[in-house]
């Protein structure tokens, strides 16, 4: 696979729900109850339930995976996190992923820009990944 400035490599929106925090909860360790719990969550000064950070993070990466068709061509990923992603306790959450090519460096390798929205909102700041070329 090549590379190309501005390329899309992938876009996707993914349903989150309410069992799928629960789910991430148990497989990551974290029960912070904020990520399943509405009165806990609004205790503590937040508007609903919140999707993990991390989780929203590995799903990205999951995504960039599949688009690349290999884990180890992705040689690096990082992010800031800027906004919350709410998930209503009947309607859960659309969180949308899409992923550009943002820099071709000379050896063919890329740097993958990652945008990250739910609603209106960016829910990452900043999310990049280095990847090598096929």
């Amino acid at each position: 696979m090549s590379f190309e400035k501005g390329q899309i490599l992938t876009e996707q929106t993914v349903h989150l729900t309410r069992e799928d925090l629960v789910r991430y909860a148990g497989a990551s360790g974290d029960f912070n109850p904020i990520h399943y719990r509405d009165d806990i969550a609004q205790r503590v000064g937040l508007p609903g339930v919140l999707a993990h950070g991390m989780l929203t993070m590995g799903i990205g990466s999951s995504i960039l995976v599949g688009a690349l068709g290999d884990a180890a061509r992705l040689q690096s990923y990082v992010v800031r996190f800027t906004k919350p992603v709410l998930v209503a306790a009947d309607e859960g959450a659309d969180v949308t992923y899409v992923a550009t090519v943002g820099l071709v460096k000379d050896d063919g390798s890329a740097r993958v820009d990652l945008t990250v929205t739910f609603g209106d909102d960016k829910v990452f700041g900043k999310a990049q990944a280095l990847v090598t070329a096929a």
